[in-house]
């Protein structure tokens, strides 16, 4: 009886390790089929890359640290990193739904280091002018936007506007403004902006109570920022060109750069739907009413680096989706 059974456990035991066998197996080939066939790009950093990075983790920890002395909470379960650039959820100057993930994605060091591998690409160089337009749902690409600008030595030209989806810079009592503000007084980055407006519903926050509205419009006449407040959308679009255009030396922009989903910048139309994340060289254009800055400069023929489908994004170049904790510059 005792023979049968062991013969019957020793059965078992052959059946069990050949489906393990044959499971690691299948798991190896998927893994290597994934790896190969999907398109990603592991960045060679560069020293001008990993500069970059480093300024951008030198700009987190000064938001970190002026929040923890001013007593700005940071919500760890939103912001398990401590970054400071995540916002709440739901807010008074919140415009539209946004992917935490994706946000707390954005916050990564690596993410300036991959502009600077992208305007390399697109043959900025030293001196050049690029601009740069954001909303307030990403504040962590602004960021890493100047920060690869500040580590090749090019010119920044940036407008930004203060409304902002869930979980961007969406605290009213520190919103995108705010941390600019901050970022220039430490002499994180030592930049103007060209303009700036309040973003949301027809770039004129129409979905803001008036008390909200009427508080961001005193921060930004206290700013010194030139304002933008244009109800007509391709007139609004005209005078962003126009700001970007004047606030380059020979009038030539080498590169634009849109952070976010800012309606003035991507424009009315549906074709924004099939342009790709990262550079850009020519896309598809849209009637002329529903052209957003992006499609714009495409029509100039500048160089467009895209930031919005941040998965599709940091796939494609190998980075990590909501990496925690973030990875250190140092290591490179």
């Amino acid at each position: 009886m005792n023979i049968f059974k062991n013969k019957f456990v020793q059965n078992q035991d052959r059946k069990a390790k050949k489906i393990i066998y044959f499971a690691g197996i299948v798991s190896l080939i998927v893994y290597l089929l994934w790896f190969f066939l999907t398109p990603h790009r592991f960045l060679p950093f560069s020293s001008k890359m990993i500069e970059a990075a480093r300024i951008m983790e030198k700009a987190l920890f000064v938001i970190r640290e002026y929040r923890e002395k001013s007593g700005i909470e940071i919500d760890r379960i939103l912001d398990p990193n401590g970054t400071g650039l995540i916002g709440p959820a739901y807010s008074p100057i919140v415009t539209t739904k946004g992917h935490l993930q994706a946000k707390r994605t954005t916050t990564n060091p690596e993410m300036a280091a991959l502009i600077v591998f992208l305007l390399q690409k697109a043959r900025v160089k030293k001196g050049d002018t690029i601009a740069i337009g954001c909303s307030a749902s990403f504040p962590a690409l602004m960021i890493a936007a100047l920060s690869a600008a500040k580590a090749m030595a090019v010119n920044p030209v940036l407008i930004f506007s203060l409304g902002a989806s869930s979980y961007g810079a969406s605290d009213p009592g520190f919103n995108l403004l705010d941390m600019f503000l901050l970022l220039r007084e430490k002499g994180v980055f030592p930049v103007q902006p060209a303009a700036m407006s309040l973003g949301g519903e027809g770039d004129a926050a129409g979905e803001w109570k008036p008390e909200t509205k009427k508080k961001l419009l005193e921060q930004i006449r206290q700013s010194g920022i030139p304002f933008i407040y244009e109800l007509d959308f391709r007139k609004n679009v005209h005078t962003r060109m126009d700001f970007y255009r004047k606030n380059a030396p020979d009038g030539k922009i080498a590169a634009f750069i849109n952070c976010g989903g800012g309606e003035a910048n991507i424009g009315l139309s549906s074709l924004v739907l099939k342009v790709k994340p990262g550079l850009n060289r020519s896309l598809p254009l849209p009637l002329e009413k529903e052209r957003g800055v992006l499609f714009e400069m495409a029509n100039r023929d500048v160089p467009c680096i895209h930031l919005l489908f941040i998965k599709g994004l940091v796939r494609q170049y190998g980075l990590p989706w909501d990496p925690v904790p973030l990875p250190r510059v140092s290591r490179q």
